[in-house]
């Protein structure tokens, strides 16, 4: 009994410790999963609290189930738009990224390390997948946001890469263990059912959870241990049926996320608490399980490797792939270094391990190694990156925690309760002026703690607290016209725009300000465009980079450059112009005078 007690007193202490070195975290911008496996290596064999732990089998289970949670919630956040508007490129780095990135990592193994070609593809294998929770965690972290067209590439990319990384290794584990085995057959059908069988258990299980949870009458606190059920079931599942459970459950997530239903701000905080624990634990059973002595023989070796993997696989894959997709050098260059490694590359790395393949434990120091390199390396500098490639855009801060009033199975409408904050958008016009969306109604403002008898006649007020009813899919919007906004930081991103326009400016004022020759902006690469006479800034930007922008896309336009600011509904509402460094002075003194004459403030 006393022994019980004392894991369990272990576990619960090291929970706590490292909940508490969030704030060290943020103090030092050190990645949050780096914190959590330090800490699980100082409690280890080798550090303060020197405890032996060796069980590979089961932090592989436990690893895997607490990866299937953080997958399901990502796949979660992941909005539908954003899904259809990153789904090509992200599956392109999520399959012959990784064979790219595990063919370069093996010439480098065989090339300075000496192993085998089948040996080095081994190495390559493991650490070919970037890290669903370490991306996801580096991503949703408070301090910066990025185009979105980047975060969701990055944030698909590492939800569906596992299945060709796993396939490799065991193709090669598989190679190693039976040198006779009929490769191209065994690849084949590996690959099929993997991803087939991923694929179908993902949207099937979306599909059987959305239908259970509009149909079910429960009790509120029952529809996410219910969300949570249905996930382990499908995870399994596909495991057991040959197929991808992680593919599966990431699946089964955007599957959710992509049709209102009901509870669906209690199972998402309630999976966001799930995937904290998740990561923690996960990672400190890692750093449990490395003995840092034992790194010492293959450390030199690894470091090779994880500075090759960094530097030159990840970038050349990123590059290859990403070509046939509408991303300029900066985007590309933040994806390639965001391509962090973690979990995932640790778990493949003790599947040699478990299979009793001879020098293991190399293959094991190796992923560990790189797997710290690069959560030193890119996770403690991506703050830098975003800065460094002038891919920093205004964060809309809607992460911020609102109580959840759900009616459960009473309808398909959710209560909210919102306090407006500072400068948020609701406090310049009346409640009753207020543009909320279609199927919301406020029932009720509470000020310094009474109800107001006649809201709709009041201007809302900071602090007021408002309760309302909408569909589930518009609480979002509901946050964005009640809760706090942050100081609008875009004058300081550099890059961002000097100067800021409707995007139903004309574009010939522009032209004609800018002395911009009409006949040259007809054309790029080949493809001709009509005139932009008659066009506003928003459909000349459209019409040049697409139909789907995102918040920081940029066209450049002779010696001035046009910056998305601003999305509504779709369209571009509001538009920065930067002016090229060497011709600031003198432009900006040409648009003020333009400015001035416009509002007749100059004859």
């Amino acid at each position: 009994m006393d022994v019980v007690n004392q894991l369990i007193f272990l576990g619960g202490g090291l929970a706590v410790i490292s909940i508490l070195a969030t704030r060290l975290s943020a103090r030092l911008g050190a990645p949050l999963l780096l914190i959590f496996l330090v800490l699980g290596m100082l409690a280890g064999e080798d550090g303060i609290g020197g405890l032996h732990f060796s069980n590979f089998r089961l932090t592989f289970a436990v690893g895997s189930v607490a990866l299937a949670i953080i997958l399901f919630e990502g796949g979660l956040k992941m909005p539908r738009d954003v899904a259809r508007l990153v789904g090509p490129p992200a599956f392109t780095l999520a399959t012959l990224g990784v064979l790219i990135t595990a063919a370069i990592v093996a010439l480098a193994a065989v090339l300075f390390g000496g192993r085998t070609p089948l040996e080095g593809l081994l190495v390559g294998a493991v650490l070919a997948s970037t890290d669903a929770a370490a991306v996801f965690m580096l991503l949703h972290g408070k301090g910066q946001a990025v185009n979105r067209r980047v975060t969701g590439t990055l944030e698909m990319e590492s939800g569906i890469n596992d299945p060709v990384a796993v396939l490799l290794t065991l193709i090669c584990i598989e190679l190693v263990a039976h040198p006779d085995l009929n490769v191209g057959w065994f690849v084949l059908r590996e690959f099929l059912l993997e991803l087939v069988g991923g694929v179908v258990f993902g949207i099937g299980g979306g599909l059987a959870l959305r239908v259970m949870l509009e149909r079910l009458t429960l009790s509120l606190g029952l529809y996410p241990v219910l969300a949570a059920a249905s996930v382990l079931t499908v995870f399994a599942g596909a495991n057991l049926a040959g197929g991808s459970g992680f593919l599966a459950v990431y699946l089964m997530g955007v599957m959710l996320a992509s049709a209102p239903h009901r509870a669906q701000q209690v199972i998402g905080r309630f999976l966001d608490g799930l995937a904290w624990l998740a990561q923690i634990t996960m990672f400190l059973l890692l750093g449990l399980l490395v003995t840092p002595s034992a790194l010492v023989a293959d450390l030199g070796f690894a470091l090779v490797i994880a500075i090759g993997l960094i530097f030159v696989a990840r970038p050349a894959a990123v590059y290859l792939c990403l070509t046939p997709f509408r991303f300029d050098w900066r985007e590309k260059g933040y994806i390639a270094w965001v391509g962090l490694r973690g979990a995932v590359p640790i778990f493949l790395a003790s599947i040699p391990i478990l299979a009793g393949l001879p020098n293991a434990q190399s293959y094991f120091n190796i992923a560990f190694v790189s797997v710290l390199a690069s959560l030193v390396i890119q996770g403690w500098t991506a703050s830098r990156a975003g800065r460094f490639f002038g891919l920093e855009v205004p964060d809309q801060a809607l992460d911020e925690d609102y109580p959840d009033l759900g009616l459960g199975a009473a309808g398909t409408g959710e209560l909210c309760g919102i306090k407006i904050g500072a400068r948020a958008r609701a406090l310049t016009l009346n409640y009753d002026k207020l543009p909320l969306p279609p199927g919301s109604q406020i029932l009720s403002v509470i000020r310094g703690n009474h109800p107001l008898d006649h809201f709709p006649d009041e201007r809302p007020a900071l602090g007021d607290y408002v309760i309302a009813l909408a569909p589930a899919a518009d609480i979002i919007n509901l946050q964005r016209l009640f809760g706090e906004r942050r100081q609008d930081k875009v004058t300081d991103l550099a890059g961002f725009g000097e100067f800021v326009f409707g995007a139903d400016t004309p574009a010939r004022d522009l032209a004609l300000l800018y002395g911009l020759p009409i006949d040259s902006l007809g054309k790029r690469g080949g493809e001709v465009f009509p005139p932009i006479w008659d066009e506003t800034l928003g459909d000349l930007l459209h019409q040049r980079l697409g139909k789907t922008l995102v918040v920081g896309d940029r066209l450049e336009l002779g010696e001035v450059e046009l910056v998305v600011r601003e999305i509504q509904d779709g369209r571009v509402s509001s538009v920065g112009l930067e002016l090229e460094t060497q011709h600031k002075h003198v432009q900006a003194t040409r648009l003020a005078d333009w400015l001035l004459r416009q509002t007749g403030m100059r004859p």
